[in-house]
């Protein structure tokens, strides 16, 4: 038997579910929402719903927008002649907190995984392709994470991108085998993107 309520052990069950919270840091935001006043649970609530309903992905590059097309795509002084390809929206913003990359981003929305059952169709590959075709684009960095998930996708690319004669470089090691991109250091993060190389079958243009 809970030593909670029902509303409260239900609340603590859904916070359980959020990723990095187990039951006890669960519990701890549940005491934090109950000591503080009334208008503080009431503004975090209507603050998550009006992002669940007014927040979407860019048609451009699927980054997180709030409009049709994301303030990254619009700013003019942005490179559209280079994209960086990650895998999730947190990992442009831990891109732009390095303020080193001035090109545009394309989010894939995931990585391949065929244990999971996401192929390519599953990703925004094909959208990558036709910004490829349709734009002036002269290279493509893979900025995928350093895991098995990341490294099969950023090779899938590498294949699909070749017939486009499009440069094709990775970021370079400064990132540890298996890590994420979201968890790596302003620092790091800048010294992969300097440190990017071109990948062997990838075309480069002239």
């Amino acid at each position: 038997m809970s030593a909670y309520s029902d509303l409260i052990s239900r609340l603590i069950k859904e916070l359980s579910r959020l990723p990095g919270i187990g039951p006890k840091s669960a519990e701890r935001i549940v005491f934090h929402l109950l000591k503080e006043k009334s208008d503080y649970g009431r503004t975090l609530g209507e603050l998550i719903i009006q992002v669940k309903q007014r927040s979407f992905f860019c048609s451009q590059c699927h980054h997180l927008t709030e409009s049709e097309i994301c303030h990254i795509c619009q700013d003019p002084g942005r490179d559209g002649r280079t994209i960086c390809v990650v895998e999730e929206p947190k990992d442009v913003i831990s891109f732009e907190k390095t303020r080193s990359y001035r090109g545009l981003y394309h989010v894939l929305l995931g990585a391949l995984s065929p244990l999971d059952g996401i192929g390519p169709s599953e990703l925004k590959i094909q959208d990558l392709i036709r910004r490829i075709r349709e734009t002036e684009v002269q290279e493509v960095i893979l900025a995928t994470n350093s895991n098995t998930e990341g490294e099969t996708t950023a090779l899938y690319l590498v294949r699909a991108l070749k017939p486009l004669g499009v440069k094709v470089t990775r970021i370079a090691r400064g990132l540890p085998v298996g890590s994420n991109i979201e968890y790596a250091d302003q620092a790091t993060l800048a010294q992969a993107l300097e440190g990017r190389t071109i990948l062997q079958g990838s075309g480069s243009p002239d």
